[in-house]
This record gives structure tokens, C-alpha cells and sequence, in this order.
């Protein structure tokens, strides 16, 4: 009998184990692949956010000093807590908020700045964490349940917003809750995963309470930031600008140039235009998984160094202070500019009280400063020449124009006394002859023609168009729709609205010969001091003075027109200068200068009338230092009481200022009672007659 052999199912059994453990290998190396190659990166992050943790420390804006390094925007050590917000951590949140009003110092105008979404939406959320009680039920009832089953989940809340009363959730709170909406707004308007400063200016002892409780505080930190103070106070505070968060209507352009979304940046002026020098290169602190700490000291900003004079600016400031008496049919206002004519460098920009932002932003009637613009006009289209004569006597006879003189009938006027006596009928006649008018049939000729060659050269001024000084933004002036007859009243200063500081560009480029000069307010940038006391950086960048344009008149154009703004202040006797008694006399100066006086009329709303005082000067005549000009608008009327001369009295006193600081640096041990003295400012003044 033969013996059955049995089949061996071992090896058949052994290659379905050696396939299965291939299989499990296989996917184990797909993986490992998949994670070393795809996602190595991400675990790599993760890894070293475990053992290494980085912090960056904002660092300090680069300083402002003037132009002779007298520091005036600095820093000072400010302390900050700050909350990192992520997703779903709303409760978080609110249970923080509670626990900081017993650390933080919560004052009534901080609970007043709460806005009335933040309260509602403080409310329903405080709803949602208690389920049950008086305040879900007033909740509840906002919405009835019909009206809820229409709505989408959206349009539900927003009806609950629509009917909840901000003023009654606020009164319904008691303190310590008000402060904790407070903190909680703060809190929530910060982004995901960004610090954002929900405390500033924290004292020593409430960071170090606080340092004590941040572990059990998550997201909250204690950071070191830097606050602007200003060493001169007020004095130009409004022009060095401001600096806070980042507008929201700009946050994705910071952000695309680096800026995390909570930084400080300039927000206005000079701190805005020179956002990219000013700001620092931030600290970077690494903690490793051993607690070992490293840091890279970011560095400052550069600096700024001005061309303002602070020890002028202030001086001039107290003239206008002191010179602003008499009545006003507005808002008392005054303006100077001061700048080197041949740099364009701005020496003062000073208004009264301080505020003096109009200097750039806020437009006025000139009256008869512009006059010298209106002469050069008149030469270069050739309907007048060096020594034409005009016969000065009202004009009466255009029709739908108002009675046109000069503040006195002059008689038989040339180019040069028409700029010292200011005669509105010179200015007229240029205006009619570029116009060609008719005076026997009372017909224009060329009207458009007129006002453009008069808007053309005042341009080339600086009147009407934008000045290029280094700010944000500046008005070009407001100029008016060109009406038959109006053209007159536009050659004498009555009709378009400049700037001060267009003014005193204008008044510059007069002083140096037609070459208008790019004011500027800002001479050099230099690297960051390493100094405890304020000492040079390295140069970094210097301006040079740039010119815009030249006015296209001739040096001998330029010479009548000069001549005839030195005779406003240096020829006395009948018919004299219009400022001769502001310069001479029992107010005699020490330097010889050139000036043009205006006025214009004006009318506030109240239908009350007034004037506009203007006056441009430079000094000395020979040799151009300095270039002003002065506007002071809304000046009541003398019959109701209205003081004349006011601008007139501030260009002189400002000049003298600035020289007298000029022999004090020249000379600094002169004693101080060698300084100015004048006499009665009233003594000895005859009327305005400008």
C-alpha cells in the first residue's frame, strides 16, 4: 500500500508574511519619505519653535534735531502689555480682560472711547457664557422666534445689534465690568498672531505685578517701546508730525515692506514722509530650549537734522503772541515763514498760539504782495517797460466792476512807485492791457489771455501750485473762474488764495533773483548716534539746495523790482514807502532790508468786514540772508477796532530776531543787555496806508 505524502503549506504561508511585512515596509518608507520631503519643512518649525522661542523688540525712531543740533524730537522708555490674539480664543480673552482691571489703571475718557459696536458685541458675547439668567433672557427677547426662522445666522445678529441701546448696556454695567470692555475692545482689535499694545506707558511697579501673573495669562507679554517727547514743547510740535498704529486703510502696503501689523509708524508730516529713515531695525531676542538667551540689538533710526532754527522759532512765535491785540471778525490767526532764499532751507515756520499747520494748508487773499509778480508780468509780455508811467486815479467806467483805487489817488505813477506807494491802478493797467480792453467801447480783446499770463508768472513764484516742500501734502492754493472785470482785482492780490508758505517762496525768489528755490525741511540725514548725549552721526544723505525753475524775466527786470520794494521801507517824506515808519525812524533797524506791504479786503460770514494783512520783506538788500513773509488774516476794520500794521510789525521784529541771534553765535559773549531795544511799537506809526 503506498503512503500518501501530505502537502507542505509552510512556504506558502511564509510568503504571505514576507508580502505582508514588504507591504507594511513600504508604506512605512512612503511615509517617512513623505514626511522627511513634503512636511520636513513644517516639523522643522515646529521642532525649533519648541526649542527655540524669538521675540522681536521694537526699536527706537531715529531723533530730530535743528539745524544746529539742539535735539528736538527724542525718545523716552516707555513699558507696554500686549495680547497675541489666535483663533477660537474668545473666552480666553474675556477671562483675561477681567483679570487686568485689578493691575491696570482704567480712566473715565478710556471707558468713554469704548464706541457702541464694542459694547453690543460685548454684551452677546458675555450672553453666550451664561446660559441662563436675566441677561440671556434680555437677550433672547430682542428677536422673536418667528422673526429667527427667517433670518440667516448673519442677519440674525446684526437685528440683535440693530436693537440693542449702547448707553443702556454701559449704565447696566457695573465699574469694574465697564473696565473690562475696555481691555476687552483693546484686546480685540489687534490680528491673529500679531502682538498688539493693549496698555502704554505702564509705570515700574504695574510691570512688575504684572510680570509676575503672564504665565498665567496666556498671549500676553511686557514690551519695551519708545515714546516720542519733544524737548521745546509746542514749539513746531504740529510739523514734526505724529506717530501711532498703522491706518487700516494701509495695513497690506506696510505689511508687504515688512512691518508687522502692530507697529508704530509715522502717521502725519515729517514723521510720515520720512517713515523709511526714521524707523529702526528691530531687536531680536532668542530664548533656546535651555533657556539661553541671545540677542540682536537691532539699531535705531537714522536722524533727522532740520533746517529750522528752534531758538528763531520760538522767538518768533512770542512776537506774534505779543503782536495779536485788536479786534478780528474771525479766528485769530497768523502766520511767518522765514527761509534762506538762495537754499530754499526753512529757518521758522511759526503761527500764533502755536498753531501754525495753515502755514501750508490754509489759503488767504494776499492783497499787494503779489504786486511785484504782477510788474515782472507786465515786462515780460511787453505792455510795460523799465519807467512806464500810469496815471493813478479811480477807475469807474467797466461795466459790472466795482469802483477800482488805490488806498490814495497818486497821480502820475512809473513802474518802481507803483511798487513803493502800491498802486492798484498800475496793477490794473497791466491786467486791461494783456487783456487788450477797449476802454471807449468797453470790449475785452483777449480775457483768457490776461488771466493765464498772469497765472503763468505767478506760478513761476510759487502762487498757485504746490511749493515741493518735503511734506506729506501741501495746498496749491484755490484759484477762481476766470469772469470778465475779475482779472483787475486778480493782478492787485484780491481775487486768488495762496498759502503762507507760497508767499514766502515767492518773497525768496524776488531776493534771489528769479531762481525759485525747493523749500525744504530737512538738511541732512545722518546714521544714529552711539553717544548717551547727542553727538554727529555719519552723514548718510545731505539735500542740496535744487532749483524749480527761473522766472523768466531779465537781471534788470528783477533790479526795478528790488528797487522799488528797498524805497517801500527806505524813502520817507509825502509819498514815501508804505512801511518807511516800520523800519525807520523811533524803530530804526540795523540792517537794510526790502519789503512789499499788502492788504485785502475781506467779509466773513456774518457779513461783517475786514482785512487780510500781508507783508514779504528780505534782508540784507544787498546780499540776501533771509526771506519772510507774514500773513495775518480776518483784522476787524479800524472802526471796529482793528489794529493796522500788525504784519508789518511782525516782519520787523522777526528780522531783528534773526539777526540778533546771528551776532549772538557770531559773537556769544555779548552781553545780554547789548540785545534789541526798541521803542513803543505805537510811537511814531503812522496809519497802514497799504
Amino acid at each position: 500500500m503506498v503512503r500518501e505524502r501530505r502537502k507542505n503549506h509552510i512556504p506558502f504561508r511564509l510568503n504571505v508574511l514576507f508580502f505582508g511585512v514588504f507591504i507594511l515596509f513600504s508604506v512605512l518608507i512612503l511615509r517617512l519619505g513623505y514626511i522627511q520631503i513634503v512636511q520636513g519643512e513644517s516639523y522643522d518649525l515646529m521642532l525649533s519653535s519648541q526649542e527655540e522661542q524669538t521675540a522681536n523688540v521694537d526699536a527706537p525712531r531715529g531723533l530730530m534735531v535743528d539745524r544746529y543740533n539742539n535735539v528736538v524730537v527724542d525718545n523716552d522708555l516707555q513699558l507696554s502689555l500686549t495680547y497675541t490674539n489666535t483663533p477660537n480664543n474668545d473666552l480666553e480673552r474675556y477671562e483675561i480682560a477681567h483679570e487686568l482691571i485689578h493691575y491696570l489703571n482704567i480712566e473715565d475718557d478710556d471707558i468713554e472711547s469704548v464706541n457702541a459696536r464694542e459694547w453690543k458685541d460685548y454684551l452677546l458675547y458675555k450672553a453666550t457664557i451664561e446660559e441662563s439668567g436675566d441677561l440671556q433672557d434680555r437677550v433672547d427677547s430682542l428677536v422673536t422666534s418667528e422673526e429667527a426662522n427667517e433670518l440667516e445666522d448673519d442677519e440674525f445678529y446684526q437685528l440683535q445689534l440693530d436693537r440693542l441701546d449702547e448707553n443702556e448696556i454701559m449704565e447696566s454695567f457695573d465699574r469694574n465690568e465697564q473696565e473690562a470692555v475696555v481691555i476687552w475692545a483693546e484686546m480685540l482689535s489687534g490680528y491673529n498672531y500679531s502682538p498688539n499694545r493693549i496698555a502704554r506707558g505702564l509705570t515700574q511697579e504695574e510691570a512688575h505685578q504684572m510680570a509676575e501673573i503672564l504665565h498665567d495669562l496666556p498671549g500676553t507679554d511686557i514690551m519695551r517701546d519708545a515714546e516720542r517727547i519733544y524737548p521745546y514743547g509746542e514749539s513746531f510740535r504740529r510739523y514734526f508730525g505724529g506717530t501711532g498704529s498703522i491706518p487700516a486703510e494701509q495695513i497690506e502696503n506696510y505689511v508687504g515692506h515688512g512691518y508687522e501689523r502692530s507697529d508704530v509708524v509715522g502717521t502725519s508730516f515729517l514723521e510720515s514722509y520720512y517713515e523709511d529713515v526714521l524707523r529702526g531695525e528691530k531687536a531680536i531676542m532668542r530664548t533656546d530650549a535651555e533657556g539661553n538667551v541671545t540677542t540682536d540689538p537691532g539699531r535705531r533710526g537714522n536722524d533727522l537734522m532740520l533746517t529750522i532754527d528752534m531758538a528763531l522759532q520760538q522767538e518768533v512765535e512770542e512776537i506774534i503772541n505779543q503782536e495779536m491785540t485788536g479786534n478780528f471778525i474771525a479766528d485769530r490767526e497768523a502766520y511767518v515763514v522765514m527761509m534762506e532764499p538762495d537754499t530754499g532751507e526753512v529757518l521758522t515756520v511759526a503761527g500764533y498760539n502755536g498753531e501754525n499747520l495753515g502755514a501750508t494748508t490754509s489759503t488767504f487773499e494776499m492783497g499787494s504782495t503779489v504786486k511785484p509778480a504782477t510788474v515782472l508780468a507786465g515786462y515780460h509780455h511787453g505792455v510795460i517797460d523799465h519807467g512806464t508811467v500810469v496815471n493813478d486815479s479811480p477807475i469807474t467806467s467797466i461795466p459790472g466792476t466795482p469802483t477800482i483805487r488805490s488806498w490814495q489817488t497818486m497821480g502820475y505813477v512809473n513802474d518802481v512807485d507803483a511798487i513803493r506807494r502800491s498802486s492798484n491802478i498800475y496793477m490794473t493797467e497791466i491786467a486791461m492791457r494783456l487783456a487788450d480792453y477797449n476802454m471807449s467801447t468797453n470790449q475785452w480783446g483777449s480775457l483768457g489771455y490776461s488771466y493765464q499770463a498772469l497765472r503763468n508768472h505767478y506760478a513761476q513764484f510759487g502762487l498757485g501750485t504746490e511749493t515741493g516742500i518735503d511734506l506729506p501734502s501741501e495746498s496749491s492754493g484755490y484759484i477762481g473762474n476766470s469772469q470778465s472785470g475779475l482779472v483787475l482785482f486778480l493782478s492787485f492780490g484780491q481775487f486768488d488764495t495762496y498759502t503762507p508758505m507760497q508767499l514766502a517762496q515767492m518773497s525768496a525768489t524776488v531776493a534771489n533773483d528769479g531762481k525759485r528755490m525747493k523749500p525744504r525741511l530737512v538738511k541732512e540725514i545722518r546714521e544714529p548716534s552711539t553717544d548717551e548725549e547727542y553727538d554727529q552721526g555719519s552723514v548718510v544723505r545731505q539735500f542740496e539746495p535744487e532749483v524749480l525753475n527761473t522766472v523768466d524775466n531779465s537781471t534788470a527786470d528783477f533790479e526795478r523790482i528790488q528797487l522799488g520794494m528797498r524805497q517801500v521801507v527806505a524813502t520817507g517824506g509825502q509819498g514815501g514807502g508804505t512801511a518807511y515808519s516800520y523800519f525807520n525812524g523811533s524803530n530804526q533797524v540795523s540792517y537794510e532790508a526790502a519789503a512789499k506791504t499788502g492788504t485785502a479786503e475781506v467779509t466773513a460770514q456774518n457779513g461783517v468786514q475786514g482785512n487780510n494783512q500781508t507783508m514779504i520783506a528780505y534782508a540784507p538788500y544787498d546780499d540776501p540772508e533771509v526771506a519772510i513773509a507774514v500773513v495775518v488774516p480776518n483784522v476787524a476794520l479800524d472802526s471796529s477796532g482793528g489794529r493796522q500794521g500788525i504784519a508789518n510789525h511782525i516782519a520787523r521784529e522777526s528780522l531783528s530776531a534773526y539777526f540778533d541771534l546771528e551776532e549772538d553765535r557770531v559773537n556769544p559773549e555779548r552781553e545780554e543787555d547789548e540785545a534789541e531795544i526798541y521803542a513803543d511799537p505805537e510811537e511814531g506809526v503812522e496809519d497802514d496806508i497799504e
